[in-house]
């Protein structure tokens, strides 16, 4: 009985490691633990790089160069291409640079150069010619680069001409280029464009012409009036003698002497006729 028991309680013990060991083979495999999840903002990709800048051409790839269409594009020349438009000196300069092979210089005043002499009314008084001579003097009908302001010879040749009375000379000195007018003293403070053909130079003053903003060369001194002469006054030459007209005087003699004659003659006859 007692072996009984104990074959009966073997048997149960391996009954029950058994069915163990079948659910632990039929569990599935322990899945790993979920990851922690954090609060941080994902990866940014990485950013794209700034595109090359697009030149806009200032020209068409064909004729010459538009020089109003440079200096509005470089800014802070508002009041020159105004007075380049107003002038029509654009037309000018379109002639300059298609027709030569010279090229041209410009020097191009800022707005704050221009403002001085817009506020004080200068401008305005000047005449639409002296307008155009202005702007004329501004410009050299020659290509200058910057190096070779060095070996100019002065005065300068403007599209206004040259002359005492329209002096432009340009020096150098310490890497400065210097412009000088009679009333303007300035320099070249940038450069605005440049190529083998069309110089602009920026310069921080109206470049003002001996011509017309020069002190005036005094007028001739009026001609003293002569003294006004006396009818009676001669010039110190003698006047000719005119001989006296007698011819009435000599026939009043004549004829008295004819009257007395005859009374004579009556007187005569009486005296015989009574003598008889």
């Amino acid at each position: 009985m007692k072996q009984h028991s104990i074959n009966l309680l073997s048997f149960l013990l391996l009954l029950m490691l058994f069915h163990f060991t079948k659910l632990q083979a039929l569990s599935p495999a322990t899945a790993p633990a979920p990851a922690a999840r954090t609060h941080a903002a994902p990866p940014r990709p990485p950013a794209a790089a700034a595109p090359a800048p697009v030149m806009v051409p200032v020209q068409p790839s064909k004729g010459p160069l538009n020089v109003v269409k440079v200096l509005q594009k470089a800014g802070h020349f508002a009041f020159f291409v105004r007075l380049i438009k107003s002038t029509q000196e654009d037309l000018q300069l379109f002639s300059q640079l298609n027709d030569s092979s010279d090229g041209v210089t410009i020097f191009a005043p800022t707005d704050n150069a221009f403002s001085s002499i817009i506020k004080s009314g200068t401008l305005n008084s000047l005449s639409d010619q002296q307008k155009i001579e202005l702007v004329q003097f501004h410009i050299i009908p020659k290509f200058l680069s910057i190096s070779q302001f060095q070996y100019v010879s002065n005065p300068l040749k403007t599209l206004a001409g040259s002359g005492s009375r329209l002096p432009l000379n340009v020096t150098t000195s310490d890497n400065l280029v210097n412009v000088t007018t009679g009333p303007t003293r300035t320099y070249v403070s940038g450069i605005v464009y440049t190529d083998e053909k069309v110089g602009i130079y920026q310069v921080d003053k109206v470049l003002l012409p001996l011509d017309l903003f020069g002190p005036k060369p005094p007028a001739p001194a009026p001609a003293a009036p002569k003294p006004k002469k006396d009818e009676d006054e001669s010039d110190g030459e003698e006047s000719p003698v005119v001989p006296d007209d007698i011819s009435g005087g000599v026939i009043s003699s004549i004829r008295s002497f004819h009257d007395n004659l005859i009374v004579l003659g009556v007187i005569g006859l009486v005296g015989a006729m009574f003598s008889l």
